[in-house]
């Protein structure tokens, strides 16, 4: 509303009943309300206020404008109350990012943080597609490979997920246990689709495994994961959710060059707020779970 200032104005007028009162309380010039009462009794074609020696009176139009007003004001302040409560307490929406392969590790925590925080509701959003913190699409991203250089991030370390070489049960019966110190002739992997992927394993693969053995290529975790379990080729899967799986077998311990670093990222104008700094506490305190799964810290 382009004339929100003159109506502020005014209503401040009706309240107080005098130009001056109005100008202390807004922090304004006296002119000042003068010319906005003058541009919006001008603009809306009627006197609202009848100007005597004490004051200013509203007439009746300027008494309909002021119980407009008025309740207006009031929920604004009501609003204001409850974005602040928003602010000062561990209630509302929570949004967090990732990407659907770290669900395993991150749902069990998230679960237990809604419980022990009735009052949140919890949105859980994985994509490939990095989720715009400064716009405001998330509150906590959980993000893995390099540390992330988006301006006005507050970028914290997580944790460290190892990755290994898996095939199925019948995958090995067909095929035999590969020899990783010899010829890797006679099977076949599966791996990502794109050929710039940063996952730390990818590289590996590349420069080792010939791409006509790569026969199923997939940026898809679960994908990646269905089609290791369905005897189509070796590859690489996170130690945490697959080591005690009864159908896979690892056939190659995990490196330290295939590990990816996971990163808290909030971005600055949130990461104080109670709600953002409760929920990044509850995950490090949380993080014995992802010990007791081999992640390492």
């Amino acid at each position: 509303m382009d004339n929100w200032d003159e109506i502020r104005t005014a209503f401040q007028v009706a309240r107080l009943g005098t130009v001056s009162g109005a100008a202390e309380v807004l922090g304004v010039h006296h002119a000042t309300v003068i010319r906005h009462i003058d541009a919006l009794e001008g603009r809306l074609g009627v006197k609202l206020f009848q100007r005597h020696t004490r004051g200013y009176t509203p007439t009746e139009a300027g008494q309909d404008l002021l119980r407009v007003a008025q309740a207006t004001d009031e929920q604004f302040s009501q609003l204001s109350g409850r974005i602040k409560g928003l602010g000062n307490g561990v209630a509302g929406e929570l949004v967090v990012t990732t990407l659907d392969g770290l669900s395993h590790l991150l749902v069990p925590i998230l679960a237990r943080f809604q419980q022990d925080y009735p009052e949140v509701i919890l949105r859980y959003m994985t994509s490939t597609r990095l989720f715009r913190l400064e716009y405001g699409e998330a509150h906590v991203a959980i993000r893995a490979g390099s540390p992330p250089q988006q301006p006005d991030n507050v970028v914290q370390p997580f944790l460290r997920v190892g990755f290994a070489i898996y095939g199925s049960r019948e995958y090995i019966e067909r095929h035999g246990m590969p020899d990783f110190d010899g010829s890797l002739d006679g099977h076949t992997f599966v791996g990502a689709d794109d050929p710039a992927t940063r996952r730390p394993y990818s590289r590996w693969m590349r420069e080792r495994i010939p791409e006509r053995q790569v026969v199923f290529r997939s940026d898809n975790d679960r994908a990646t994961r269905q089609a290791i379990l369905s005897g189509t080729g070796l590859g690489f899967l996170g130690e945490l959710d697959n080591q005690e799986h009864p159908g896979l077998v690892r056939v190659h311990p995990s490196l330290e060059e295939w590990s990816s670093r996971l990163w808290l990222v909030t971005h600055m104008d949130l990461h104080r707020t109670a709600k953002v700094q409760t929920f990044l506490r509850y995950l490090k305190d949380n993080a014995d779970t992802a010990r007791d799964a081999r992640l390492e810290l």
